[in-house]
C-alpha cells in the first residue's frame, strides 16, 4: 500500500477490524517513511454473472436497474431503508452462489419476485404485472387470489 501522503512503499498496519456487518476490513495504516497515520477499506471483489437476455444478447449485471425496479414496486409503501437493502443483498448473494458466469435475465426477476413476495404483497404485485405483462385485470385476481391461498396454507 503507497503512503497517500509521501508515497512511500511501506506502510504498517497498526489496527484491523471488521465493519459493514463483516463484509470489509478497516485497517490503520503508519507509513514508515513519514509516519503519518491513514485508513483503508478492503472487500471481497465478487462478480456478478452476466445476463442473458430474452432475445439472446448477454449484457453485464446492473446493479442500479435492480436497485430502480425494486425501489418502483415498493414506492409509497411502508418498508424501510434497511429492509431495502436487505432485500438487494439477498438477491444478490443467491445469483452470485449459483457459481454460473451467466445466466438468464428471468432469473433475477424470479429472485425479486420472491423476495417482494415476502416484504410486500402490495409491492410483489406491482413488480408482476409488470414483470409479467399483465394484460387485464383478471390476471391481476389471479396473482391475488394466489398470494391469498399461499397465506390461508401458511396460516393453517
Amino acid at each position: 500500500m503507497h503512503c497517500p501522503f509521501c508515497n512511500a512503499n511501506e506502510t504498517k498496519v497498526v489496527d484491523s477490524r471488521l465493519v459493514a456487518e463483516g463484509q470489509q476490513v478497516r485497517r490503520r495504516r503508519t507509513c514508515v517513511n513519514c509516519n503519518e497515520r491513514f485508513t483503508t477499506y478492503e472487500a471481497a471483489e465478487l462478480l456478478m454473472p452476466r445476463l442473458i437476455k430474452a432475445d439472446g444478447s448477454r449484457q453485464p449485471f446492473d446493479d442500479d436497474k435492480l436497485r430502480a425496479g425494486i425501489h418502483r414496486a415498493l414506492e409509497k409503501r411502508p418498508v424501510s431503508i434497511e429492509e431495502f437493502e436487505a432485500c438487494i443483498s439477498r438477491i444478490k448473494h443467491r445469483l452470485r452462489a449459483t457459481g454460473e458466469r451467466e445466466l438468464p435475465s428471468r432469473q433475477v426477476g424470479e429472485e425479486v419476485m420472491s423476495e417482494l413476495s415476502k416484504l410486500d404483497e402490495v409491492a410483489y404485485v406491482r413488480f408482476a404485472s409488470v414483470y409479467r405483462s399483465f394484460q387485464d385485470i383478471n390476471e391481476f385476481k389471479a396473482e391475488i387470489e394466489r398470494l391469498s391461498e399461499e397465506h390461508q396454507q401458511e396460516d393453517a
